[in-house]
């Protein structure tokens, strides 16, 4: 039966799912068009990532073996690389089931043969009919003959609908084994590789990272694994079924009369080349627009992860115009892939309509011409036979287009995970020694990182460490202190020379083993999203509770845990965001402890604590040293003093060796950075230490502002802890997001309701044909064929046009809706408040994947989708008043299926929802788990972590697999019944329809009629529901949509400003001040908090981590508003003026720069975005803040692109540019939040004395915990228990004997 779904219906099939794939290419650009262009986003990636000042590439490097000479030789094919383009290799379709057991083998043969069998019921179901119409017009040349021959016509009626019945069982049972089977099959194979692949990207050298993002694998690991899933699932077996139903109906009919069936494919090659011309430009111009989206995706996620950077530079005019650009262009793209798209389905439709115009005149002549060979049953069975072949090869074409896609991502998948590394501690290579004694030695260690081979960073250094012996590492900031721990670890080999432990290469060595003997504890501690508790047994999996509590201790952590609302047992939040910095640092320290390494590698590792703990944890070190072989790496020399030996480097090498005595006898270069640091005093000397503590301390209070999951019982009072829940909106509500367009729309949705009229009439068409082949005059007979040929061809006009109108249109529509959701949603992003971003709810993934995702999914549920649902309605509205005018009771026999496919409807949606939300829930926290570690990939494979991420991850994705299996049996069920149902309908309503022409003498065109009309009408319903998923994705995704855009801000400008051009003077003040961060209301932090700032004048903010400092720095910036109380400038209340001027007159350094991935001169102009900033201030503040000499050295000067978050640059590198950042805005007031702490002792003093030339004439508050660099200010507030507790000058405070008089002694001490 013409592929079950009646005469035409195939073909409005094909045309809707050509619509579909190239929706799959236009509207829904996020989930398909990246696809399309993964061959090409190697060649992005090299061009993002490219360093063209820093000189790094990111050729692929491929080698397996650890000797020198392997090495080198890997070192100049990656030169002679370096013009290569970076592509992914393409592999098989077949690859893809490379991880398929022998059971999923199994499952899969079965599922395909289920489906080829399946399909053999086309070409059958298409005999039946035309055996059945051969009995209709037999019957009625009987009647005409006055012979009527009721009984043989009611046999046949019979027999038709018994086979057609039988068939459709078949038909169930076929799809529902071919679907469930096709699908476990995927779903094990996608939970093998989504193992495979997070174990390959967790085993990369480092050298991997440096060169690729690691946001592309977060996104492979979720975006690229769907579409492989997408290609090895279900739509094979779908595939298969219409490909072998092609075949089928095709030989079929080439048996039963081959002239007609050879002029009916006329029409196949012009409709497969229309269809493969409109894939091959929509792929083209697809992998254009996947470029700009992924550019505007890249600058949502760098703007969003440094919101504070933002708001403080006002950038958001700035960051919204940089994102549009790329919406607009690829806005642009899809609409020419709209109008290309128009122009070839209308076409399409015109073509297809002429072929069947020819097809009916050309059987009608052969059925005269040549009686023995073409009777009606014959000319029904050829043309269905070619037509429904043809159709369901247009429609398994479109599935190409995902195949291709599953390809593309599953050659960037596999690519990665047969990248085997060569340092690579999963497999476990290499020689296990039974003990180590620790003794560690270099011999001339040449290195450059891979990504910078123009850059030598350790030029033929020699050193050695023996076993139990301290040894510190000291020098300015990007000598190589940092790098020799890393090679020790083994995060890279060197280019020439040794690194020996206990005399064995580590090259040697196995790489899991030589790991777990080392603890490293770095200046920057990762934690991960997990209980404290979990955070330090993450350094040794087999600690007990004890052991982490001794750790704990050791690190002078039990204290402040023990404080935390769940103890051991709460949550520190994304990165370690809940707790401040000197917090997660002793977390960090007592992590490494709880291993008990032989080894210790300390890399600034008290650099994050206030005076009062850095003592403390000093103490615990130096007791965790004994008997350990101790690495230090320290810009503050007090801290040692007292080690074995000192490694001074100057750019790369080793210039001078020796205790501390000894080198300071030698009065040269250690001797002059000790003076530096100790310049004013002995006290200083102290300060520092306390000073370098603060450093991360303050990065504690800072990120105490970031507590996104800070405690967990809190949670309840988070602002936005509902902000999950999206708002219930219409279908209405949805459509008029598209208002703007209403022209376009409403001109569109005419012309397809319009465009549905078509099957009806060509149903009533060919029931007048069919009715007249019963008549005896042969010329009535050809006129009228002609006259049917030639409305055929009318028709395929018209729907051609409709169809254009509508495609284009809408395209049109959908992408202007899409594009302005887009910048509407992150323009309302960068209106939010602070705190909506401390809420774990809007991390910087979650709000990208919904900007990414949501527009595209609410175009699902507008545009083309409605374009279709109208169609249908058009054609089932149509189809229905006319089967109830021609034969009513027929009509209402295959109404009462309704409830069937109604239900079969609802059963679809509902998995749709499950589909779309169930599995994503599921997914998110392993997605999360994924990207966590993949972020933080060097603490995992600093403490061997691998395994136990892989195990945590393998356990978060098992309930999705199972509820995905379970979901499959109802899939197969409602497919299987989609497929089949059509049988049951024409078997029944022809059936009756058969009585009702034998016993009540009613025409059988009149049946035929009213029967193929409903038929039709009902099968393009079903066919628009088929978009139900995507309705339900679209109308969800609007909720959220429009939650997001109706949320306003807690902060924001006053309606009417006190002063439109305020210009503040550098005079602030802070009065009766109470706060809490509104995600942690449970913790007051500013306590009737009372500070003025005078104009001019230089105030320092001391005291303990925690304490409250770095809150005031954000309370002058109005990133928060107090919770009672007044925070004014120039006397005017901050709500009171606007944000921009608020801020205009700040300039603010934090101790953690964020840098944006720019050139140096666009990320030294960002800091005034209210001017365009010319060349000679930048390079003006850049020499005030001591870089331009660094700047002026690289290659590209200025020009030179940092990288992602600044990674090409060392920390005072990145500290200088932010400090230039803040000069150029020539702000009255600097805020300086411990901006000297990540300096080396010479870049220190020479931008101490930088920025004390810049307070000159400026108000400056400054916090810090190095107390050295604050004892000239003008007034030195200790912050403690959230108020000022003690205020003067340095020697007023010291006289007094109080709180700042203790933390200058115990620095000292």
């Amino acid at each position: 039966m013409f592929t079950s779904r009646g005469l035409f219906s195939k073909h409005v099939e094909a045309a809707e799912y050509f619509r579909l794939g190239n929706k799959y290419r236009n509207g829904d650009t996020e989930a398909a068009l990246k696809l399309v262009s993964q061959k090409n986003s190697r060649v992005e990636i090299k061009e993002d990532n490219w360093d063209p000042g820093l000189g790094g590439d990111k050729n692929k490097y491929k080698v397996s073996g650890f000797s020198d000479g392997d090495h080198q030789k890997r070192k100049q094919s990656d030169s002679s690389e370096k013009n290569a383009k970076d592509d992914v290799p393409s592999i098989s379709f077949f690859t893809l089931f490379r991880f398929a057991t022998t059971t999923d083998v199994l499952y899969i043969i079965i599922a395909l043969v289920s489906s080829a069998v399946a399909a053999c019921s086309t070409p059958l179901n298409t005999l039946l009919l035309a055996d059945l119409l051969q009995s209709m017009v037999d019957f009625g040349i009987s009647v005409v003959q006055e012979n009527p021959n009721g009984d043989a016509f009611l046999e046949s009626l019979f027999y038709f609908a018994l086979y057609n019945s039988i068939i459709g069982i078949l038909l169930v049972i076929f799809t529902y084994i071919a679907t469930v089977l096709m699908n476990i099959a995927a779903y094990n194979q996608v939970y093998k590789i989504r193992q495979e692949y997070l174990k390959a990207a967790l085993n990369q050298d480092f050298e991997y990272f440096d060169i690729h993002k690691t946001g592309d694998i977060a996104t492979k690991i979720n975006s690229d694994i769907l579409k492989l899933e997408d290609g090895i699932g279900e739509k094979l077996a779908t595939f298969i079924f219409y490909q072998c139903s092609f075949i089928s109906s095709i030989i079929m009919a080439l048996i039963k009369g081959w002239k007609l069936a050879l002029l009916c494919l006329i029409s196949f090659p012009v409709t497969m080349t229309l269809v493969g011309v409109a894939g091959l430009v929509a792929s083209r111009l697809s992998k254009k627009e996947a470029i700009a989206s992924g550019k505007a995706g890249a600058i949502a996620e760098e703007v969003l992860s440094s919101i504070r950077t933002v708001y403080a530079f006002t950038g958001m005019q700035k960051e919204i115009e940089r994102y549009e650009k790329y919406l607009i262009e690829a806005r642009k793209i899809n609409i020419q892939k709209g109008l290309f798209n128009g122009l070839a389905m209308g076409f399409l439709f015109f073509c297809i309509f002429c072929a069947y115009a020819l097809s009916f005149w050309f059987g009608y002549r052969l059925m005269v011409d040549e009686p023995e060979n073409y009777d009606v049953s014959t000319m029904i069975a050829v043309f269905f036979g070619v037509m429904t072949g043809s159709a369901n090869f247009g429609v398994s074409s479109t599935l190409m287009e995902v195949f291709g896609g599953a390809r593309g991502a599953g050659a960037q998948i596999f690519n990665l995970i047969d990248n085997v590394p060569i340092i690579n501690p999963l497999r476990n290579l290499g020689v296990t020694p039974p003990s180590i004694d620790g003794n560690i030695e270099l011999k001339d260690v040449v290195f450059h990182y891979p990504s910078r081979p123009d850059v030598p960073v350790l030029k033929g250094v020699n050193l050695r460490v023996k076993r139990g012996q301290s040894v510190a590492l000291v020098g300015h900031s990007g000598c190589g202190k940092s790098t020799i721990i890393q090679l020790i670890s083994r995060y890279y080999d060197v280019i020439d020379g040794n690194v020996c432990i206990d005399g064995n290469d580590v090259r040697q060595l196995s790489v899991r083993w030589l790991r777990s003997q080392i603890g490293l504890v770095g200046q920057e501690p990762a934690l991960f999203n997990m209980t404290v508790r979990q955070n330090i047994r993450f350094g040794r999996e087999e600690a007990t509770d004890q052991d982490i509590e001794a750790a704990a201790k050791q690190a002078n952590a039990h204290e402040f845990i023990m404080k935390l609302p769940n103890g051991y047992d709460t949550l520190v939040g994304e990165r370690g965001a809940s707790i401040s910095g000197g917090q997660k640092q002793r977390i960090a320290i007592a992590r490494a402890l709880v291993r008990n390494p032989p080894i210790l590698l300390l890399d600034e590792a008290t650099s994050a604590l206030d005076t009062s703990s850095e003592a403390k944890v000093q103490k615990a070190l130096d007791k965790a040293q004994e008997g350990r072989t101790t690495i230090v790496v320290a810009h503050r020399l007090s801290t040692i003093r007292n080690v074995d030996v000192i490694y001074v480097f100057k750019e790369g090498s080793v210039i001078e060796t020796g205790n501390h005595d000894e080198l300071m006898k030698l009065k040269g270069h250690y001797y002059d950075m000790v003076m530096l640091q100790t310049f004013p005093g002995s006290e200083e000397d102290d300060d520092n230490n306390g000073d370098n503590e603060s450093r991360l301390s303050r990065k504690i209070s800072n990120l105490n502002i970031n507590d996104d999951d800070d405690i967990i019982e809190l949670k309840n009072y988070g602002v936005e802890e509902h902000s999950d829940v999206p708002t219930d909106v219409s279908f209405w509500r949805v459509v008029r997001l598209n208002s703007p367009e209403w022209k376009s729309v409403s001109l569109a949705s005419f012309c397809a309701f319009l465009s549905g009229f078509a099957m009806p009439l060509i149903a009533v068409i060919f029931g007048d044909f069919i009715g007249i082949l019963s008549n005896p005059d042969e010329e009535k007979v050809l006129a009228e064929v002609q006259r049917f040929a030639l409305i055929f061809v009318g028709i395929g006009l018209y729907s051609g046009v409709a169809n254009f109108t509508m495609v284009f249109l809408y395209a049109i529509a959908g992408e202007h809706l899409t594009e302005r959701l887009r910048k509407m949603m992150f323009e309302k992003l960068l209106q939010q408040e602070v705190a909506f971003y401390d809420d774990k709810n809007n991390t910087t993934g979650a709000l990208c994947a919904r900007l990414s995702g949501e527009a595209a999914a609410v175009q699902g549920a507008t545009g083309q989708r409605i374009g279709t649902v109208l169609q249908a309605i058009g054609t089932f509205g149509f189809a229905l008043v006319l089967s109830l005018v021609y034969e009513w009771r027929v009509g209402l026999v295959a109404l009462t299926f309704i409830p069937i496919l109604v239900f079969v409807l609802y059963k679809e949606v509902r998995m749709a929802y499950a589909e779309s939300f169930g599995t994503a829930k599921t997914m998110e926290a392993s997605s999360k788990t994924a990207v966590e570690a993949v972020a933080n990939v060097r603490t995992v494979a600093s403490l061997g972590g691998e395994t136990k991420i892989l195990q945590d991850y393998i356990i978060q994705l098992l309930p999705a697999l199972l509820s995905a299996k379970r979901a499959s049996h109802w899939r197969g069920v409602v497919f299987g019944l989609s497929r089949s149902l059509f049988n049951f309908v024409i078997a029944a309503s022809l059936y009756y329809g058969g009585t009702l022409i034998v016993y009540e003498k009613i025409e059988y065109e009149v049946v035929f009629k009213s029967a193929q009309a409903l038929l039709l009408g009902a099968s393009s319903a079903a066919q628009a529901f088929a978009f139900a998923p995507n309705f339900q994705k679209g109308i969800k995704a609007a909720g959220r949509v429009v939650s997001l855009l109706n949320r306003e801000s807690k902060i924001t400008d006053p309606h009417e400003p006190v002063t439109k051009d305020f210009c503040g003077s550098g005079e602030a003040s802070i009065q009766a001040v109470q706060f809490k961060y509104p995600n942690r209301p449970a913790i007051q932090v500013l306590k009737n908090f009372n500070l003025e700032i005078e104009k001019g004048k230089t105030f320092a903010l001391v005291g303990s981590s925690g304490c409250g400092k770095s809150t005031v720095i954000q309370l002058l910036q109005r990133f928060y508003d107090p919770d009672d109380g007044i925070v004014a400038q120039d006397g005017i209340p901050l709500p009171k003026l606007t944000l921009a001027n608020a801020r205009q007159s700040i300039g603010f350094v934090q101790q953690e720069p964020v840098l944006f991935d720019r050139t140096i001169g666009e990320n030294i102009a960002y800091g005034n975005n209210a001017k365009k900033v010319n060349m000679d201030d930048i390079i003006e503040a850049a020499k005030q803040a001591n870089i331009h000499n660094f700047i002026t050295s690289l290659p590209l000067g200025y020009e030179t692109n940092i990288g992602t978050k600044g990674t090409q640059l060392s920390g005072g590198q990145k500290q200088r540019i932010a400090i230039a950042r803040a000069l150029i805005r020539r702000p009255k007031m600097l805020l300086l939040d411990e901006a000297t702490s990540a300096l080396d002792t010479e870049s220190e003093k020479v931008v101490q004395e930088a920025l004390d030339a810049a307070k000159a004439g400026r108000t400056c508050v400054m916090i810090a915990h190095r107390l050295s660099t604050v004892r000239d200010a003008d007034s030195i507030c200790v912050v403690s228990d959230g108020r000022i507790a003690e205020k003067g000058k340095h020697h007023e405070l010291l006289e007094l004997k109080g709180l700042y008089y203790n933390l200058n002694r115990r620095a000292h001490s």
